[in-house]
């Protein structure tokens, strides 16, 4: 007797349909992707401009109880040379109390310099709104002498192109400095006081009044790094108006630079802050350095 079997159902898919259905999904990730990474950029580029409002607003309040801006650095004599010999105190030093450090101001010695080992444990000390979010570089290095060192990833304006550090620069930031705000006399929102710039393995950290907390405005450099040893001494032009380097490499400073594509931020004197584009012509950027050089500002 024949008796007719019927084969049972199954549900699922083929192996055709279940490569589609991944190559359909691996191309909705493909278009999501860059979406998902400019918006984490935004937001670290948000933040970015935040910490230099932060900053900004830290030299502001020292203004107001000091009636001058902080000292770029604090030596006896200059140029300043960049290595870890003198006082070498930077601004950020003096605005720590004005950034929610009074902490670390308390315990930093002033009566030594910031090398001297009563200042390693202030020295080694991560603060946040000092570093871009975008930074691939760690907030704590190590230097070829062994001393941790907390970094930075933001400078003071110290001079309008590649000179050495030192008491007669014409930024707002520099050896031994108290530049009031009427000092400025092209005005505070056409005067740069604090920009971004890339990290630097040999940087000698945040309390250094070298060239780890200063830079000028003789170029932008958006060449992001690979690493976080950095860029070499980035292209500068010197005071005369001729690319070239400076003779002496320990007396290099260099310009500022950022991690963010097509600009970098900077902070103004009147408290905003401007992402202004690497495409800035050099004469506009110099003057923006310069805080009374009397010339007519240009667009940026």
């Amino acid at each position: 007797m024949d008796r007719d079997f019927a084969r049972p159902s199954r549900c699922g898919f083929t192996l055709i349909e279940l490569l589609v259905v991944i190559a359909i999904i691996a191309i909705l990730i493909a278009l999501l992707l860059p979406a998902v990474q400019q918006a984490r950029e935004a937001a670290r580029r948000s933040s970015c401009k935040n910490n230099l409002m932060q900053l900004s607003l830290a030299l502001l309040n020292f203004d107001m109880q000091y009636e001058h801006l902080p000292s770029g650095t604090i030596n006896e004599a200059g140029p300043i040379r960049t290595e870890p010999i003198g006082n070498h105190a930077s601004w950020i030093v003096n605005i720590l109390p004005h950034i929610d450090q009074a902490v670390a101001f308390q315990q930093y010695d002033s009566s030594v310099g910031v090398y001297d080992p009563k200042n390693a444990k202030v020295r080694a000390i991560t603060i946040s709104v000092l570093n871009c979010p975008s930074s691939p570089a760690p907030s704590v290095s190590t230097t070829a002498g062994g001393a941790l060192v907390g970094q930075t990833t933001y400078a003071g304006c110290y001079h309008d192109s590649e000179v050495p550090i030192d008491v007669n620069n014409n930024g707002v930031l520099f050896l031994n400095s108290k530049i009031r705000f009427e000092d400025v006399t092209d005005g505070v929102s056409n005067t740069i006081f604090i920009g971004e710039k890339f990290a630097d393995a040999t940087s000698l950290g945040w309390m250094s009044g070298t060239r780890a907390t200063l830079r000028n405005t003789s170029s932008i450099n958006l060449n992001r790094p690979a690493q976080f040893g950095g860029p070499p001494p980035i292209p500068v032009t010197p005071a005369e108006g001729e690319p070239g380097q400076a003779q002496n490499p320990l007396l290099q400073v260099g310009g500022f630079g950022s991690y963010h594509v097509g600009g970098c931020h900077f902070a103004l004197g009147d408290g905003s802050v401007r992402f202004i584009s690497g495409n800035i012509t050099a004469a506009v950027l110099m003057q923006l350095g310069n805080r009374a050089d009397g010339q007519l500002m240009g667009e940026f």
